[in-house]
């Protein structure tokens, strides 16, 4: 389950899981260096968007710039899995395929 987003050197964005690991590794113990992540070129998400997709306004993340380098789809109060609440499972899906519908630019490790 994506937990977030975060983009790299090359303003291209991958996902992470609550372990803040590539999507594919369920053990909180691994070490996984950045360069393991599987990045994609969306090209130029706006601040709108990305803000859109945030949990709230404290779930994004900033660089020295300004520029939202990081942003969270929820938060322990909000994840859909700890809740018997519709209404987050749906905002939540809201985010994916609103992130979904962008078309990448290509793929890069």
């Amino acid at each position: 389950m994506p937990y977030g987003i975060k983009k790299n050197e090359n303003n291209e964005w991958t996902a992470f899981n609550r372990e803040y690991k590539p999507l594919s590794c369920n053990d909180p113990f691994t070490q996984i260096p950045d360069s393991e992540f599987v990045y994609t070129n969306y090209g130029k998400l706006s601040d709108q968007f990305l803000l859109s997709l945030a949990d709230q306004p404290s779930s994004v993340h900033f660089d020295e710039n300004n520029t939202i380098t990081l942003v969270y789809f929820y938060s322990d109060s909000t994840n859909p899995s700890n809740f018997q609440d519709n209404t987050l499972w749906e905002r939540y899906f809201d985010k994916l395929r609103k992130l979904a519908s962008i078309p990448s630019k290509s793929y890069a490790h």
